[in-house]
Parts: structure tokens; C-alpha cells; sequence
């Protein structure tokens, strides 16, 4: 099927920078949608920046401006460079993605999210 490993979380001071990086493998013959969420303790989780499947880049408000989701199609890889943090941007970071995959000689739908990825923003 699909596996996504998630990497590049940890703990940044206030005003600095993480690079989290979603590798998606498996028998994968499209990646239609995908993107970062986050849930910090107590909160439900919530998109943070996401290539849709119409083609769109989506980025919730309170990344605007900070945050910026790039891919590395042939990678089958997305990448999440995070600047000016926040303590409130401190959540586990999860990758999802969505898309076709090859079961035996039929293509399948997945929707699968990554382990997570801790980011704590902290002086």
C-alpha cells in the first residue's frame, strides 16, 4: 500500500525556523492531494497547508506569510518550511495524503496520515 514517514520536527526558539519533510513510497500511482496538519493538546487537528486535488495550495490564516508548503513530485515528497515560529504553532505535525494506489491490477484509493512529527516552540 502506502507509507508516509514524516521527519524534521523539534524544539525551536521563538522566531525560528523548521524544515519538516513527508515522504510518501509504496506501490503509489498518483498522489492527488497532500498536505500538513497539526493538533496541539486539547485542540482537534487542523489543517496547516495542503496541495489540494484540484491543484490549489491552501494555508490556514495563522501560517499565511510564515509557512510555506513546496513538493518534489518525482520524490512523491512534500515539504513544509516553517519561519517566524510562534509558541502557538506547538503541535504534532501529521502529513496526509491522498491518491491512487496499485492493488495488484487495480488502482485503489488511499487517504493515509504520517506518524507525526513534534514541533515545540519554546524560549
Amino acid at each position: 500500500q502506502v507509507q508516509l514517514v514524516e521527519s524534521g520536527g523539534g524544539l525551536v526558539q521563538p522566531g525560528g525556523s523548521l524544515r519538516l519533510s513527508c515522504v510518501a513510497s509504496g506501490s503509489i500511482v498518483s498522489v492527488n492531494a497532500m498536505g500538513w496538519y497539526r493538533q496541539a493538546p486539547g485542540k482537534e487537528r487542523d489543517v496547516v497547508a495542503m496541495f489540494t486535488s484540484g491543484g490549489s495550495t491552501n494555508y490556514a490564516d495563522s501560517v499565511k506569510g510564515r509557512f510555506t508548503i513546496s513538493r518534489d513530485n518525482a520524490k512523491n515528497t512534500v515539504y513544509l518550511q516553517m519561519n517566524s515560529l510562534k509558541p502557538e504553532d506547538t503541535a504534532v505535525y501529521y502529513c496526509n495524503a491522498a491518491g491512487y494506489y496499485r492493488d495488484g491490477y487495480l488502482p485503489r484509493w488511499y487517504d493515509y496520515w504520517g506518524q507525526g512529527t513534534q514541533v515545540t516552540v519554546s524560549s
